[in-house]
């Protein structure tokens, strides 16, 4: 039955990124939502209208960009930098929507309890009260490890991954989980979510656990470095990496307070993606089989083969 009701316009931030492009491939199978994706980067912004797509400048570090880009928007997916800048960029972010008419705010957070004292998961809550108290409909996602982020402690070469957090269970899902119940969301909009904390750990495991599901993957042997947070700490300070201070120092707070116990919620199974979805969410062992390429990709040549 034709009916003239509006698309509702869905305006995704990072959408190039892990989890961004994955919402977009979601939603465009769908021709009940329109989606906007944006760029802090002009040129990409112009290749992506060229292609025929909805494309808008927006710079988080300059609020001046966030009218344009909000115009005629209804739902807004929000995930922010890995900087403290974070809480001017949302709060500014977050005025503009409502001055914009946005309807439905869907922030993308940490996997935390509500009194943590982490600075990087306390920043993120502080966001979510001020996204709850704006007066527009809100949704926020508590993903907890990404089981993307092993690749970031693999080690193809010596066939070998890194954990930080000594021998504790630690909480993962797949990005592709996260996207998902994100698409879902975005696209039933309000009605449906308004108000809704959903909570997406949905396997844990051991450094070493991983490691065998991983083997098992590749064919490959495949071990398990366990160290902790002063290694961690290490780690940042002999690696060239981009990342501020607070933030870094915030990431290895983290390991501590995993192996003290003060953030013990990261280790155990929340999964709300069946219940927004309706269907099961990635094990460990689908992901690994599902990136078995990108694993193998540099060790190929290990010969290490076993049953």
């Amino acid at each position: 039955m034709e009916t003239n009701q509006r698309k509702a316009k869905v305006l995704v931030l990072g959408s190039s990124g892990t989890v961004g492009k994955k919402i977009v491939a979601e939603l465009v199978q769908f021709e009940d939502v329109s989606v906007r994706l944006s760029s802090r980067r002009p040129a990409d912004v112009e290749r992506l209208r060229a292609e025929g797509k909805d494309a808008v400048y927006l710079d988080l570090d300059r609020p001046e960009t966030f009218g344009v880009a909000l115009a005629g928007v209804d739902r807004l997916f929000v995930l922010t930098g890995y900087t403290v800048a974070m809480l001017a960029q949302s709060k500014t972010l977050v005025d503009a929507a409502y001055k914009a008419g946005v309807k439905h705010i869907v922030h993308l957070g940490v996997f935390a309890e509500w009194d943590s004292t982490d600075p990087h998961f306390a920043w993120h809550q502080l966001i979510e009260s001020y996204v709850k108290a704006s007066g527009m409909a809100w949704t926020h996602l508590h993903p907890n490890m990404f089981m993307e982020n092993l690749l970031l402690f693999f080690d193809p070469k010596n066939d070998s991954i890194t954990t930080y957090w000594k021998g504790e269970r630690t909480g993962w899902v797949a990005a592709a989980d996260i996207a998902a119940v994100a698409a879902c969301v975005l696209r039933e909009g309000p009605e449906r979510h308004h108000g809704k904390d959903y909570w997406l750990s949905t396997e844990v495991a051991t450094g070493p656990e991983i490691a065998a599901i991983l083997s098992e993957a590749t064919g490959r042997r495949i071990s398990c470095n366990v160290l902790g947070p002063d290694e961690f700490a290490a780690a940042f300070e002999s690696m060239d990496l981009e990342t501020e201070k607070w933030y870094a120092e915030s990431g290895i707070e983290c390991m501590r307070q995993i192996v003290d116990g003060r953030l013990g919620i990261i280790g155990s199974v929340r999964n709300d993606v069946p219940y927004v979805t309706g269907r099961p969410a990635l094990s460990w062992k689908q992901w690994a089989s599902e990136h078995r390429k990108e694993l193998a990709a540099s060790g190929a040549d290990a010969e290490q083969e076993f049953p």
